[in-house]
């Protein structure tokens, strides 16, 4: 006290000062807990909760290790480069998504007056140029399929929804998700036609599938067996299939073999379908509607007045019998 009055200062406004700052720092919202916060407010809006756990699982894995516990105003851009640097060029795409998350963390903290700057905003400036391509999901080449389908899908016992599901996958070149949720109220089995609804969809718009009499065949079996009142793929539990499954079961097949490469995932079959449209000669508005790919170009979309369903048929048909059908 005596040091602060020799310095002209009043030692009871220093202990209310520093007592005061104490209470704050002791209430001072940290990055954790905004990040639980915005993760609650932005959930309803995500399409599934696979999304939703991966958001918040990328913070805690990258993030909060290093800031979590740091109040959100003492939080600075070079900390936020920190954070990001480990990963940056080794892994850019998850670089990319957890700078997003952080981005939104912060900004949520900016409009709710906790900081008056959003610091991630530029940590582009104070690390180095990403110049690592977007992986895309591993394909089989298409050339391959049949040999495939041959010797892993030319016999499905009963049960063995993983198999019929990945099938069907390759022979409608469907998203997993389309596949493992589809329900016996989306099939004409009259018409040959799937219809997928619009809430299932990515782009949240119904998408029509031709079926080819491969695909016919295996809808048809499973409603024959009646595995499942809803579901055509269902689990054993009897609930929609893990998001994993089918990629799961390829790596298994894969780990069996001695082909070299990285093991095809469920979703590259949609590429291995676009190459053999491609290479095939069918024209690139058929392939686009059958993969249920949006038109980025507005003035291009306003005439996209129908899905060619009909046209589309025919190309199934090819591309069923080119993989090759159920013995």
């Amino acid at each position: 006290m005596r040091r602060q009055i020799d310095a002209g200062k009043d030692p009871i406004d220093e202990r209310d000062r520093y007592q005061q700052a104490a209470s704050m720092a002791a209430t001072a919202l940290t990055f954790e807990k905004a990040a639980h916060k915005v993760h609650e407010e932005l959930k309803p809006g995500w399409r599934n909760e696979k999304h939703a756990a991966d958001w918040i699982r990328s913070i805690e894995a990258y993030v909060f290790p290093k800031l979590g516990a740091k109040p959100l105003d003492a939080i600075t851009p070079a900390n936020c480069a920190e954070v990001l640097r480990p990963i940056w060029l080794e892994k850019a795409e998850t670089a990319s998504r957890t700078r997003q998350r952080m981005h939104a963390v912060m900004q949520w903290a900016w409009a709710h007056g906790h900081i008056t700057a959003n610091p991630v905003s530029v940590v582009d400036h104070i690390l180095p140029k990403q110049s690592a391509k977007k992986e895309h999901q591993p394909a089989m080449p298409w050339r391959q399929i049949p040999a495939f389908v041959k010797a892993q899908l030319s016999h499905i016992e009963r049960g063995d929804n993983r198999r019929a599901a990945l099938l069907f996958l390759i022979l409608t070149a469907a998203r997993s998700g389309e596949v493992r949720g589809a329900t016996w109220g989306e099939f004409d089995l009259d018409a040959a036609v799937w219809t997928v609804p619009g809430e299932r969809m990515k782009a949240k718009e119904p998408h029509r599938v031709p079926l080819s009499a491969a695909a016919l065949a295996v809808v048809k079996t499973l409603k024959e067996q009646k595995q499942h009142e809803t579901l055509v793929f269902p689990s054993p539990r009897g609930k929609v299939l893990f998001d994993m499954t089918l990629t799961a079961l390829l790596r298994r097949v894969k780990a069996k073999s001695d082909t070299p490469g990285r093991v095809a995932t469920a979703h590259g079959y949609r590429s291995s379908f676009r190459d053999w449209a491609s290479e095939n000669g069918y024209a690139r508005d058929l392939a686009e509607r059958a993969l249920a790919h949006t038109v980025a170009n507005k003035v291009e979309a306003a005439y996209h007045r129908t899905d060619l369903m009909e046209q589309r048929r025919p190309m199934m048909e090819t591309w069923a019998k080119h993989i090759g059908t159920l013995a």
